[in-house]
């Protein structure tokens, strides 16, 4: 089974002025992942703003992307949803299109206890075919339940096909527990962008990185020194990767990955309601600061 890995962007959803989706942007932006060497994309997640789109608008965004990256890069399509319903629905979908797996947040806003989890977890793993990948993804501050490691290690048990967990909360206490999951046999994907090279050098197989959806190059220039065994060029790099994920606010508002987007020539349209674009006087300031960091960084 195919496993995340390296540098696997978060993509953003293109939205037209109207709040439409615009495949045609959709395209152009896994085209420009690809052409700047990411491993992984992941489509429909935090960054996607994944809940503010229907079912069907998921399922055209998945094959969309899968059908424009063509097999050039794996391609994991998240599929958590409100509903258990939905979520099965798109994870069966996802298989269905020839994704190479998906991803499954956890139930948010309404508490879930453990047992509900577990259960939660095997329908929607039980739901595709067995020999099917699903990544686990844990996002505590956003979704507003936890998965702990001895339930996620439950499901694991239960499902062959749960090979990972993506973990977006800067816990390295908890991310090493869950590299021990299946007698370390388990894939552990680092959620937080700034922990990238950390994370590697405790044994996780990449990052699961919103920001590498604007600047890539950082990014993947820390995979390949960390690989060729620089740990100083890590290092340096990973600092300029840092510094990119400030200046765009690390994802915590979409609306500054689409304007940065844009001052790279890459249009990835607007917010959808009720988050709003960035006012004339935050894109100045942004594109100042870009400007800054890539004079001294040369990423442009």
């Amino acid at each position: 089974m195919k496993h995340l890995y390296g540098v696997t962007t978060a993509m953003v959803t293109p939205f037209r002025q109207d709040g439409t989706i615009d495949y045609d942007k959709v395209e152009q932006l896994t085209e420009f992942l690809i052409s700047k060497g990411v491993h992984c994309l992941y489509p429909l997640g935090t960054t996607g703003e994944m809940l503010r789109l229907s079912v069907a608008e998921r399922k055209s965004v998945a094959e969309t992307v899968v059908r424009k990256a063509a097999g050039r890069v794996t391609v994991f399509i998240h599929v958590g949803a409100m509903t258990q319903n939905d979520t099965v629905e798109l994870a069966r979908h996802a298989s269905e299109i020839g994704a190479d797996g998906i991803g499954v947040v956890t139930p948010a806003f309404f508490g879930a206890n453990d047992r509900e989890l577990e259960q939660y977890f095997v329908t929607v793993a039980s739901s595709v075919p067995e020999r099917f990948p699903v990544y686990l993804y844990n996002i505590p501050q956003c979704a507003a339940n936890d998965l702990k490691t001895e339930v996620a290690e439950k499901v694991a048990a239960r499902c062959g096909n749960v090979i990972g967990i993506k973990y977006s909360y800067p816990d390295f206490l908890r991310t090493n527990e869950y590299l021990n999951i299946k007698g370390g046999d388990f894939s552990v994907m680092q959620g937080s962008d700034r922990l990238f090279l950390a994370a590697l050098a405790m044994g996780c197989e990449g990052v699961i990185s919103g920001v590498s959806c604007v600047y890539p190059e950082p990014f993947v220039a820390v995979y390949n020194a960390y690989l060729e065994k620089d740990l100083e060029k890590a290092r340096r790099l990973q600092r300029i990767a840092i510094q990119y994920c400030e200046t765009l606010k690390s994802g915590s508002n979409m609306s500054y990955f689409k304007e940065a987007l844009k001052l790279r020539g890459i249009d990835a349209g607007y917010m959808r309601a009720p988050q709003l674009d960035l006012p004339e006087e935050d894109i100045a300031d942004l594109k100042r600061k870009l400007e800054e960091l890539n004079a001294v960084t040369r990423y442009a």
